[in-house]
């Protein structure tokens, strides 16, 4: 197998690092107008839209939207029957993620504060949490249990009162796992219901769903382009791209390991992108030879090889400030530090969604059970956006009481920059109370 090789003292490394992180982001005409036409049904038409889509594209079929609610009963059930080991890393997980993102919630700044001024002027920030959350988890033979632990326990911890999720079940195929998970989570109703569809419903609202405030979570080329679509009439968390991991390495790692993680990430998709830095080139190469001895003993084989020949590379640096430099340049989803000192390197690193720090700490835990949140920005946006958290669901509300001697003392700077502006009222309105 072919994977990319670069060197970064070559004269067109610059020209080739950006053509290797570049990625077509170009709307797709055909998606976005069936997604366009599906959303204005909803919005027209409601419960019988969703459930004409859901019939065409899940092919199933429902009388009413409520048929396609599941009852907590069976979330419950679903949990009850899982195996002895499944029930107990998922019910593990949960817990971790639960006592992360409590910790998040007391060092996050999510508490409402104020302070009085020496005239009685009181200034301050009222903390609310968001009424209505909807969770999109991708659905039908795939499973993501994962994907429900890290969207529904923050918006739990943060105190949103209802949390609808919708997941698709193409032929009526659903994977106890998730409704187990929702369970575990806390999540108030499920809807077994997915596309463009399910978040034309949530975003809208229907006769039976009601209109939610923020939608989160991840889906596929036609979820994506719905949540951009109705980003205004709610909020949503991100528009995700292809998932990436980029490895710092010294050397020091058993060359295995390291290979198996670029692997972990490439098995998403074939545009996944995993990446290795390393300034030791006969390491390199040791990976390289792993990576083509173990990669058809993977049950994936096929699409991790199509993503590292696509989107792949082993990249010699000079030393591992510049790794650390060129990780910047990246701003990668997930970040791996793996090295024998980790924390020498980590303050270098400005822009990563997730670092994962040292030989034993693989991506793979951060999936699943380290405790901090998965949902990470991808394609270079970890430059001004962060992982998902408890503060995505909550907002902030400036709260200000004026006192009759505050009145006096800010009406006349109001009044000032309001004449200044050319707003006669803004400045009458500031004068009258002091005055």
């Amino acid at each position: 197998m072919n994977i990319r090789m670069l060197n970064s003292i070559e004269p067109d490394f610059d020209v080739a690092l950006v053509n290797l992180l570049a990625f077509d982001v170009s709307e797709d005409a055909a998606i976005e107008s069936a997604v366009a036409q599906i959303l204005a049904d909803v919005k027209h038409r409601g419960d019988a839209a969703v459930l004409q889509a859901t019939q065409q594209f899940d092919r199933v079929s429902a009388e009413t939207l409520d048929a396609l609610r599941v009852p907590r009963a069976t979330l419950a059930q679903a949990l009850a029957n899982l195996p002895k080991a499944q029930h107990a890393a998922l019910v593990a997980a949960a817990e971790r993620v639960q006592a992360y993102h409590v910790r998040q919630k007391q060092e996050c700044g999510a508490h409402s504060w104020h302070y009085s001024e020496s005239d009685g002027t009181t200034l301050g920030q009222k903390i609310t949490a968001i009424d209505r959350v909807g969770i999109y988890v991708p659905g039908g033979k795939a499973a993501y249990p994962s994907s429900v632990l890290m969207n529904a326990i923050p918006a739990k911890v943060a105190g949103v009162s209802e949390i609808i999720m919708v997941t698709p079940t193409p032929d009526g195929v659903h994977n106890p796992l998730v409704f187990a998970a929702a369970y575990i989570a806390g999540v108030d109703h499920v809807f077994t219901m997915g596309g463009a569809q399910a978040i034309a419903a949530l975003a809208y609202g229907t006769r039976t769903m009601r209109q939610v405030d923020k939608i989160v979570g991840p889906g596929n080329a036609y979820v994506a382009a719905a949540k951009r679509r109705v980003f205004g009439t709610v909020g949503i968390d991100m528009i995700a791209g292809p998932s990436e991991i980029l490895i710092l390495a010294d050397g020091t790692t058993p060359p295995d390991w390291v290979a198996m993680d670029l692997f972990a990430q490439a098995e998403h998709d074939e545009l996944a992108q995993s990446i290795l830095l390393c300034p030791d080139a006969a390491y390199l190469e040791q990976v390289k030879r792993r990576i083509v001895r173990l990669l058809d003993t993977l049950p994936r084989a096929n699409i991790i090889r199509a993503s590292l020949m696509g989107r792949g590379a082993l990249i010699k640096v000079r030393d591992m400030e510049e790794a650390c430099d060129i990780a910047n340049r990246m701003a990668p989803e997930h970040l791996e530090i793996s090295a024998q000192d980790p924390k020498r390197w980590v303050d270098r690193i400005r822009h990563a969604g997730a670092i994962f720090m040292g030989r034993f700490t693989s991506e793979s835990l951060g999936d699943y059970c380290a405790g901090p949140n998965h949902v990470l920005p991808t394609s270079r946006t970890a430059r001004f956006s962060s992982p998902l958290g408890v503060y995505d669901f909550l907002k902030r509300s400036s709260v200000i009481e004026v006192s009759q001697a505050g009145a006096a003392r800010l009406g006349a700077i109001a009044a000032e920059l309001a004449d200044g502006e050319g707003l006669s009222a803004h400045a009458c309105a500031a004068r009258m109370r002091f005055l």
